[in-house]
Formats: C-alpha cells, sequence, structure tokens
C-alpha cells in the first residue's frame, strides 16, 4: 500500500512511518520544512514538502494521486495559540479530506483527540484545541466519498510501547504511549472494515491486532 500522512515530522508519524516502511508499505509523510527530509527518508518514508496551512486543495490533491490510504496526524503543538488550532487542526484538516475526495483516496483515518466536540465550551487554548479537532472530525464524518475512521488517543506519553491498549467507541481518559498509537494506526489503516468508528485509544489488555480485529466485528 501507499499511504500518504499529513503532519509527517510529528511524534506519531515518524513512528508509523517507521512501521510502515518496515512491514514492506510506501509511507509518504507531508512536512512544512525541507530540513526535516532527511529523517524521513532514514525511516524508509518519502518526504513530500508542502505546507497544509497555505496550500491548496488541487496542490494536496495531487500529493495524494496513487495513494491508498491517507493519514491525517497534523497539529499545531502544545506551544501554538488559538489561531493555529484553528488553521492546523480543523483547517488542514479539512483540506486533507477534500483533497483525498478530489484524489479518489478513499480510506481516510484521521489521529483526533479524546474529548474532541464542536460544541466543546471554553476560550482556554485546549478549549479551541478541542473545539477545533471535533469541527474537523465532524466534517470527515459528512463526506460519503471517504471510508474514514477517526482515532481519539488518550493522554499521549513516551514511554515504550507495550502493544497492549483498549480499543473502543468509548475507553474512558488514560494514556497512552505514542508508540502504541502508532501501531493502531498502522492496523487501522489495513483494517477497512472498521471505517465509519469514532475510536477512543488508551493502554490495556487486548494486543493490538487482536483490539482492531475486535472494533471491526471480526
Amino acid at each position: 500500500m501507499r499511504i500518504v500522512i499529513a503532519g509527517g515530522h510529528g511524534q506519531i508519524a515518524l513512528r508509523l512511518e517507521r512501521l510502515l516502511a518496515a512491514r514492506g508499505d510506501e509511507a509518504a509523510g507531508i512536512i512544512r520544512r525541507a530540513e526535516q527530509a532527511d529523517e524521513l527518508r532514514q525511516l524508509g518514508a518519502e518526504p513530500i514538502v508542502l505546507d497544509m496551512e497555505s496550500a491548496s486543495v488541487e496542490e494536496v490533491a495531487e500529493r495524494l494521486e496513487g495513494a491508498d490510504a491517507a493519514v491525517f496526524a497534523a497539529g499545531a503543538g502544545p506551544g501554538s495559540g488559538a489561531g493555529r488550532k484553528e488553521t492546523v487542526d480543523k483547517a488542514a484538516a479539512v483540506l486533507f479530506a477534500d483533497a483525498a475526495v478530489r484524489a479518489g483516496v478513499r480510506r481516510f483515518v484521521v489521529v483526533s483527540s479524546m474529548g474532541a466536540d464542536p460544541a466543546h465550551e471554553g476560550d482556554e487554548i485546549f478549549d479551541v484545541y478541542l473545539r477545533a479537532k471535533g469541527e474537523a472530525d465532524a466534517y470527515v464524518r459528512g463526506l460519503d466519498a471517504l471510508d474514514w475512521t477517526i482515532l481519539r488517543p488518550g493522554q499521549l506519553t513516551n514511554d515504550a510501547g507495550t502493544g497492549l491498549v483498549r480499543l473502543e467507541a468509548h475507553t474512558g481518559r488514560g494514556p497512552v504511549p505514542r508508540d502504541d498509537v502508532a501501531a493502531v494506526l498502522a492496523e487501522l489503516v489495513d483494517t477497512p472494515a472498521t471505517a465509519g468508528l469514532t475510536l477512543e485509544l488508551i493502554s490495556g489488555p487486548a494486543p493490538v491486532s487482536v483490539a482492531v480485529k475486535s472494533v471491526a466485528g471480526n
């Protein structure tokens, strides 16, 4: 499979690219800065330099041509202001979804956030973030041309992955290593039977492959 990942230099995306390349898939990461390209190449991924905050739908669709799946893993980051929550966490996600439709890429996986809700109230930066992610998720859900899956991890950690997770519509809050988030994403991309599901993810008792098969109805 060829999988194109928006936010290709993010912490989860780098882990995902390594996993995809290791299993023989063709991973391509969209990055903002050319100096990040070598790091992706070292993981076995193809770097695509493109600024999602200024690109057109046509430009993004061109990079998605021929892909079997698209993963939105971009984020403005914890140090960013409210404006970039709107331009990255929301607008870039909408742009990437529209571009996938235009390029004919049906399989579409979103890295969202637990608590994302377009009706979330509050004026703090994290409130704006949860609202932006919720609005982006709602937009993706409305696109019939996509076989979408939305993944909402709990508190992200840099602990070593255990390969053991809890993946359900509602898990309750809890931590999850970024390693395990990437492992779940790799399985979801390859499991189209999870299309139409919004899933929460925390550490838990089930091996990743078992957890994904379970929510897919297998």
